[in-house]
């Protein structure tokens, strides 16, 4: 969160849009921001209590706002949400819509080349060969099938991806241990109606390519 603010260059009172995120996660942030979280019909979404942000939660398809209208957000965000959200194809019909929605954008999502496997934490998973995955999946599904339903739905993006979808932006990857643990594509352009902000702020880490900022 503090490396998102910094990179960003927030200053309070900003529009963010929040896609797949939950009112929970913006606790951390100290400060006031107008928020509005969207999420998939069903999803569950709870107003976290009492906050600083003025906060609105919103049902409906990241892939699809026509609910938003273009650039009427400073700023979207998405914390690993994106290989969620389906195949190729509705990856980058998110990142249109992300690209549309704010002329400013972070995007978080886990990279294939972490050892522990961000959702299921078993080990070099996208490397085991389909048949053992299948017969892990089955065992999983009896036991956990909403869990199990998520774990199928997700489909990993390789940096390469991310930047094609994202061709604006730089991209920036965290590393743990060495590894590349998760990929932020960002993008810090022009405030609506206001002038360009700062670029990131470098903290030294690691970086494949060109730099950036963190979740």
């Amino acid at each position: 969160m503090d490396l998102f603010l910094r990179t960003m260059n927030l200053q309070g009172g900003e529009r963010v849009l929040d896609l797949g995120g939950t009112a929970a996660f913006w606790r951390d942030c100290p400060l006031p921001l107008r928020l509005t979280i969207v999420n998939l019909p069903g999803s569950g979404m709870q107003d976290a209590g009492p906050s600083i942000h003025d906060m609105t939660l919103i049902e409906g398809d990241a892939c699809a706002m026509p609910f938003v209208a273009d650039r009427s957000f400073d700023i979207a965000f998405s914390n690993s949400v994106i290989e969620h959200v389906g195949p190729v194809a509705k990856q980058e019909a998110f990142a249109r819509e992300v690209r549309r929605a704010a002329p400013r954008y972070w995007v978080q999502t886990p990279s294939i080349w972490f050892p522990i496997e961000a959702h299921n934490h078993m080990p070099f998973w996208w490397f085991w060969p389909a048949p053992l995955q299948r017969s892990t999946i089955a065992r999983w599904r009896r036991k956990l099938p909403e869990w199990t339903e998520m774990i199928e739905g997700t489909t990993v993006i390789l940096r390469a991806e991310l930047q094609r979808m994202f061709p604006e932006a730089t991209l920036w990857t965290e590393r743990f241990a060495g590894f590349p643990k998760s990929y932020v594509a960002w993008c810090n352009g022009p405030a609506r109606n206001g002038p360009a902000r700062n670029g990131p702020a470098r903290n030294g880490a690691a970086q494949e390519g060109a730099g950036g900022g963190n979740r």
